[in-house]
């Protein structure tokens, strides 16, 4: 393919910072690069504490821990996100309770958060789809008034705001991925941000197999033992170097990136002007980091009509998410609350076109001109 879909992130500076962790002889995890790219999201985020983790899947798994979910326990949740979403809070025996989205953003639909609310529901779990923020203050306020958690998937959301606060610091925890197709990647990783700092001290002790040696390393005790549950969810250092030299450029990264995502949009308006496609939706106060460029289709026939016609082109291009709801293990371990309306409606029309760094304005000319092409042709 002349444009794939993704093309995993790389500055340059990679295998430098790698190699300077193997010379450090501390490739295991919370080593130096660690411990840079814990302190540079804090800095970046305002979190209160942030652990790098082998996951945003296992930052999800942490936090479930972390409060406590029992099984008959509930959570909330959009049907439209990864499994990870949801298996976090299976594997502790709670239900998943999928509620309907908003087409406009593609997030939970807050407005139905409350009507799905039962005397079993223990927290929230919002998804922040593409980088564009859900809306908080109505989440967050839903959560006080009936007493629940909230821990954010902003798994897609890092260097994303809502009304000048960086996504993932709202809820109790908030939860970054950084996959290969994510905006920085470690090829695997992910990290689990704490809003509050009783939380620490316990989430240091489960992400360290159950031990504190986390405070044996800081001096605070003599020895370290196994105090409580718990499973390896550290990093090596070598992936976290990998990540820190993006880190490093987060700022050059997401403007190249967001320079992409105008192109396509300026590129694409005047098909959506004339009813053939839709484009994203950014609510007012969200500020998204361009992690992807979605169209809408008029339905799957066409959808798939299109990424056939790219593919052809040398473009590879791609649909997202099944609703969970509609899979097996969705329907055997959670719930859809209320009227399926647009999940699986909206699901069945979306494409992602070629999202990365390093792809330039000039190839999202290219790329849109081949969607325009498409549409010319079907008249």
């Amino acid at each position: 393919m002349k444009f794939n879909f993704n093309v995993p992130p790389y500055t340059g500076k990679e295998a430098e910072y790698i190699a300077q962790a193997v010379k450090n002889q501390k490739i295991c995890g919370d080593g130096e690069f660690t411990k840079k790219c814990n302190e540079w999201i804090e800095e970046k985020t305002g979190t209160k504490k942030c652990l790098l983790t082998t996951s945003c899947t296992h930052a999800t798994e942490l936090a479930a821990m972390l409060l406590d979910i029992k099984p008959g326990d509930e959570v909330i949740m959009p049907s439209y996100t990864f499994v990870s979403t949801a298996n976090a809070f299976v594997l502790r025996g709670a239900v998943p309770v999928f509620v309907d989205i908003r087409p406009d953003t593609m997030n939970m639909d807050e407005k139905l958060i409350e009507d799905a609310i039962t005397d079993k529901t223990k927290a929230i779990a919002p998804v922040h789809y593409a980088g564009v923020s859900c809306e908080m203050d109505t989440i967050m306020d839903v959560a006080k008034r009936h007493n629940l958690y909230v821990v954010e998937d902003a798994a897609q959301g890092i260097m994303s705001s809502y009304k000048g606060r960086a996504l993932g610091t709202f809820g109790e925890f908030g939860c970054f991925s950084f996959h290969e197709t994510k905006n920085y990647s470690m090829g695997e990783g992910g990290a689990l941000l704490i809003r509050d700092e009783a939380f620490v001290e316990k989430a240091e002790i489960i992400r360290e197999k159950g031990t504190n040696r986390s405070q044996y390393y800081r001096g605070q005790i003599d020895k370290y033992r196994w105090v409580d549950f718990g499973s390896s969810y550290l990093p090596s250092d070598m992936n976290a170097a990998y990540l820190y030299a993006q880190l490093e450029v987060a700022e050059a990264i997401n403007d190249a990136r967001l320079a992409v995502w105008n192109r396509y949009y300026e590129n694409l308006a005047s098909l959506a002007d004339k009813g053939r496609i839709e484009l994203p939706v950014v609510p007012e106060g969200c500020v998204h980091n361009a992690h992807m460029f979605y169209i809408k289709t008029a339905d799957m026939e066409e959808r798939t009509a299109l990424i056939n016609f790219l593919k052809e082109n040398d473009i590879l291009s791609v649909f997202h998410y099944i609703p969970l709801h509609t899979a097996p293990a969705g329907q055997k371990f959670g719930r859809f609350h209320g009227e399926d309306r647009f999940t699986t409606r909206e699901s069945e029309r979306l494409l992602r076109l070629p999202m990365y760094y390093k792809l330039k304005p000039d190839d999202a000319d290219y790329i849109s001109g081949k969607v325009k092409e498409f549409y010319g042709s079907r008249q």
